[in-house]
């Protein structure tokens, strides 16, 4: 009998109404697991976009220090390049400065030194030609002398006369270097023999 009471129970029941018992137990256990969200996994996701975003922003914040210190780095280089370049020109100005100075230098040592050259040949040259000259006296002297003897018929053995008739000779011909040599050479030639004449006749 009971069980006929439960069964017709059970089949008057209606299914569109929910049992109490069942909406007490999922109550239950929707809290509990809202209560595990709100206290376990909430805050564990909150600290995970927490550190997120302090990442990204400290990322963010590196990154922009970083490009800081680079355009830092790249004007402070730009700025060497350029005192870099400055102190290339300074040293090349001034390398070409002490280039000009020593070739000046070494042109006025070269000319010093061709005008001690030049004086010291021209010196020397003073000095043959003298010697020559006075060799030269020697021998045309000796050699007018004997001429003239021979053209006046007589020995001119006076040195004194000699002398000046080889000075006299000698003389003109120092004047004669200036025209013609044929010319020189017979009015030297005719001095002697003037100079020899008048020696004879004295």
């Amino acid at each position: 009998m009971n069980r006929l009471q439960i069964l017709a129970a059970e089949e008057g029941a209606n299914p569109l109404i929910p049992n109490v018992w069942e909406i007490v137990v999922t109550l239950l256990g929707f809290g509990v697991l809202l209560y595990i969200l709100i206290k376990f996994v909430v805050p564990a996701f909150e600290k995970t976009y927490a550190e997120r975003t302090a990442a990204i922003e400290g990322g963010i914040e590196k990154a922009e220090k970083a490009q800081e210190e680079a355009n830092a780095a790249l004007t402070e280089y730009r700025q060497q390049l350029e005192d870099a370049r400055g102190e290339a020109n300074r040293i090349r100005e001034e390398a070409r400065a002490d280039g000009a100075k020593i070739l000046a230098d070494l042109k006025a040592r070269a000319a010093a030194e061709s005008a001690r050259i030049t004086e010291q040949a021209h010196t020397q040259i003073e000095a043959e030609r003298t010697a020559a000259v006075a060799s030269l006296r020697s021998e045309v002297g000796t050699l007018a002398t004997a001429l003239a003897g021979k053209i006046v018929g007589e020995a001119l053995d006076d040195d004194e006369r000699s002398r000046r008739v080889v000075d006299r000779f000698l003389s003109d011909l120092e004047h004669a270097d200036a025209g013609s040599a044929g010319h020189g050479s017979v009015r030297a030639g005719s001095t002697a023999v003037g100079s020899d004449g008048s020696a004879g006749d004295r």
